[in-house]
């Protein structure tokens, strides 16, 4: 079992900055691909940024050039450096950890609430 626990949220104004943190218990964190996904009220789920193990990196198009995932495998832990931030980045933000293996894991954290003031 693993969990996921999400910090960092909190209100900002816009073109502010948050860092969001992801901490992963277990060993698995270091051989499994991390995504931060969000949710907007009345909105459907959507990835935000994604890093594989070997550190290669995914961003949504809204997202590009503000926004940076990276892992510390030392730490178990995920970040989202949030800059620039927009009215529209308001949103609850989750974590998610996927490896598929042998063993197939896919875990989400209970989200940490990003709320940007215009």
């Amino acid at each position: 079992q693993v969990q996921l626990v999400e910090s960092g949220g909190g209100l900002v104004q816009a073109g502010g900055s948050l860092r969001l943190s992801c901490a992963a218990s277990g060993s698995i964190f270091s051989i499994a691909d991390m995504g931060w996904y969000r949710q907007a009220p009345g909105k459907q789920r959507e990835l935000v940024a994604g890093i594989t193990t070997g550190g290669t990196t995914n961003y949504a198009d809204s997202v590009k050039g503000r926004f940076t995932i990276s892992r510390d495998n030392a730490k178990n832990t995920v970040y989202l450096q949030m800059n620039s931030l927009k009215f529209e980045d308001t949103a609850v933000y989750y974590c998610r950890l996927e490896y598929y293996g042998a063993y197939d894991m896919d875990y989400w954290g209970k989200g940490t609430l990003v709320t940007v003031s215009s």
